[in-house]
């Protein structure tokens, strides 16, 4: 943007034309449930279908009481990073549990989801090295790749073709493959079988990003690496994060001992920032012990996401072919999403439009998000709603 005062203004303006321009909704409240999916919007109660609480633990009073707990021990900051005084006991014992939860021998907290990936990423490639990525990966897979100088390639959505065709020749001293698990706007799953049998054939490291499967796929929760039988062998990094299933916040990796360590040593997003709270960590050990022992919120969030695809196909609603809680419902053009977005509001469902730049061009949706916090009858009301609201807002 040049240097003008009336820059900004004009560039908002421009958003404001295309349907592009974000205005955040201040949640007020909560309407006398202990669960996310009953917020109270700039005034008015709402049934929320855009959360990514998949296993609705948000609000539990469990992890309320943990965090509680350790704040009154422990305060309310960390105070300093890991490697200075910042690493409790919360963090440490949640670190081991979360390596025990996936299966792999090393763990490793970062504050944020984007963090981890900008500082794994930038760990392991650099000037020299290549990065290759799904085309529609989030968004801080892409920037840890455009900053840590390695050449970047993306390959076409899922495509092992396509893929390998980009790994064949080059002088690269390293090879770096990262992926979405779940792919968070469109809800589908990458073929981590075959990606990870490609990894080790060009001798690749193979990093699985699974914001959206943990807690929520395979018999444990265990995530998309479990419901594909995948091992730490098979695929060396696995980046999760506590803010979605889990309903806390932060993130980590997981993988081989050394290597954990070694991002340790080199991750500036981790080495140059504060640690977690510890009260958060609390809670968050918490919730991963219910994750583990409460299975029937798995069960109960499966048999809702049947429920509400039977729902849509019996009214001649399209959906993306998803089974996971991530429901699009693909419109093409921002405005139409917008209206549609608007209507389901007004008749008392939260569901977000989402837009350019979070989707291409084409492809703007409604992304109805599923929990095992809402009941047969919230689903059905939403089906309702969007029956009525579709026809007047679907794509020509």
């Amino acid at each position: 943007m040049r240097r003008d005062p009336q820059a900004a203004h004009h560039a908002l303006q421009a958003m404001q034309r295309d349907h592009l321009r974000r205005v955040r909704r201040t949640v007020e409240d909560y309407a006398g449930e202990d669960l996310i999916t009953h917020p109270v919007v700039e005034g008015r109660a709402l049934v929320n279908f855009c959360s990514n609480d998949y296993l609705g633990l948000a609000r539990d009073p469990r992890l309320v009481a943990a965090m509680t707990q350790a704040a009154q021990r422990y305060g309310v900051g960390s105070g300093a990073a890991h490697l200075v005084t910042g690493h409790t006991h919360e963090h440490h014992a949640l670190e081991e549990e979360l390596a025990a939860f996936t299966g792999r021998e090393s763990a490793l907290l970062f504050s944020t989801g984007y963090m981890a990936n900008l500082g794994v990423v930038g760990s392991l490639a650099s000037r020299g090295d290549l990065v290759l990525q799904d085309r529609l990966n989030h968004a801080s897979l892409i920037d840890g790749a455009l900053l840590s100088g390695a050449r970047f390639s993306r390959y076409r959505h899922a495509s092992l073709d396509d893929a390998a065709r980009r790994l064949e020749g080059g002088d690269e001293r390293g090879r770096l493959i990262a992926t979405d698990g779940v792919f968070s706007m469109d809800g589908d799953i990458a073929p981590l079988a075959r990606l990870s049998l490609l990894a080790r054939k060009k001798n690749a490291w193979l990093l699985v990003d699974d914001a959206h499967g943990l807690g929520v796929l395979g018999a444990t929760g265990g995530g998309v690496l479990e419901q594909a039988g995948l091992s730490q062998g098979e695929v060396p990094l696995l980046v999760g994060t506590l803010g979605k299933a889990f309903g806390s916040f932060g993130a980590f990796v997981a993988g081989e001992r050394d290597l954990i360590d070694y991002i340790l040593q080199r991750a500036r997003s981790y080495l140059f920032t504060t640690a977690l709270p510890p009260a958060v960590a609390a809670a968050t050990r918490a919730a991963l012990r219910i994750a583990r022992e409460e299975g029937w919120r798995r069960t109960q969030l499966n048999a809702l996401i049947a429920r509400f695809r039977a729902g849509a196909a019996a009214a001649g609603i399209t959906l993306a072919d998803s089974q996971t809680p991530i429901q699009p419902l693909l419109l093409g053009d921002a405005a139409r999403c917008l209206a549609a977005s608007a209507a389901l509001r007004e008749a008392g469902y939260w569901v977000s439009a989402i837009r350019p730049p979070t989707v291409p061009p084409g492809t703007e949706r409604l992304r109805v998000t599923l929990s095992a916090a809402h009941t047969a009858e919230e689903v059905d009301g939403l089906l309702a709603a969007l029956a009525a609201t579709l026809p007047r807002h679907a794509a020509p």
